[in-house]
């Protein structure tokens, strides 16, 4: 594993816990079902008319409702809540939804795609950038003792990234080579992820370490074959986001994935990213994936245990860098 000036010592072991934002959680305390890709707490606002919002202070008792809701029928443990720097983050809101919800919940430190960089990208060298994601990560968000537990989604747009998503990429993989934590990415409508993760491996950090995003909106399913054969996970991440790509398309690229026998690579969620998705005001909500996807899962053949793998523990996997045969998870 390479060493990168200026990153400390690579952290290559697994981890034995998640950090959550009520603190670390042992891999043996989540039981149930993760949804590995969403937001509780988000503001993606850029023409006012407030939309792309998830309200700490408005829709907050809503969120918390629904995954209460799930904890209660589906027995939904955790979620990795993947709000970074300029996106609106929240950690103290992130944790009065776990507490109220009883369902633990992983933070991020990193940087959206280019379009949504604060200006704190501008042209700062990779190096200080490392050096910002590990203070975070050592010493907690915003000005609080809450830890991220996860660098995403480190985001990039088309086929290649662009010069400043290219050094926020590469230092979210010397943050991570430096911390032990795991990357997720945002490939904007699924496109660039093998950009993306020749860029993260060209500096060091191992595929299993990966997760390339949104991978359910690209209708090729040679590319997720190629990302997971390299050891990468690969996100179908948007389900029940009918109006990015049906459902029926995202089942027919999921069972190609594991009909190529991917399934320990294969992570699934939501991406609730507005609040026009909450339940409350008639969207699919975070239940989506467990009352309406997972049921035709099941229906096109796909038994228990594949279902348990892909929600539980593909996802502490990938945080804690296991391997696919950890005993204890």
């Amino acid at each position: 594993m390479q060493h990168h000036p200026g990153e400390g010592s690579p952290v290559p072991h697994t981890r034995h816990h998640i950090e959550t934002v009520a603190g670390p959680l042992p891999v043996s305390a989540v039981r149930g079902p993760a949804l590995s890709h969403e937001h509780l707490v988000l503001d993606l606002d850029r023409t006012g008319d407030g939309a792309a919002v998830l309200g700490a202070g408005r829709h907050r008792s809503a969120v918390t409702a629904e995954l209460a809701s799930l904890r209660a029928e589906f027995g939904l443990s955790l979620v990795v809540e993947l709000t970074c720097r300029g996106m609106g983050r929240d950690p103290r809101a992130l944790a009065r939804v776990a507490a109220e919800s009883g369902v633990a919940v992983v933070a991020a430190t990193g940087w959206y795609y280019e379009a949504f960089h604060p200006d704190e990208i501008a042209d700062t060298s990779v190096e200080r950038l490392t050096a910002a994601l590990v203070q975070e990560i050592e010493e907690g968000l915003d000005g609080t003792r809450v830890r991220p537990g996860v660098l995403g989604e480190i985001g990039s747009h088309g086929d290649r990234p662009s010069e400043p998503e290219r050094r926020s990429l590469l230092a979210s993989a010397h943050a991570a080579l430096a911390t032990g934590l795991s990357v997720a990415t945002h490939a904007q409508l699924g496109h660039g992820g093998l950009a993306q993760l020749e860029l993260l491996t060209g500096a060091g950090l191992e595929p299993h370490r990966i997760s390339i995003g949104h991978q359910d909106l690209l209708d090729d399913p040679a590319v997720h074959r190629e990302l997971a054969a390299s050891g990468a996970y690969v996100a179908f991440d948007t389900v029940g986001k009918e109006s990015y790509q049906s459902d029926d398309t995202r089942l027919r690229l999921l069972l190609a994935a594991l009909e190529a026998g991917h399934a320990d690579r294969t992570l699934l969620s939501c991406d609730i990213s507005r609040h026009g998705y909450l339940e409350s005001e008639g969207g699919q909500g975070y239940a989506h994936l467990f009352r309406s996807f997972l049921p035709k899962v099941r229906a096109a053949g796909v038994d228990e245990d594949l279902i348990d793998l892909m929600t539980r523990r593909n996802p502490l996997r990938f945080l804690t860098g296991a391997a696919v045969d950890a005993e204890e998870i």
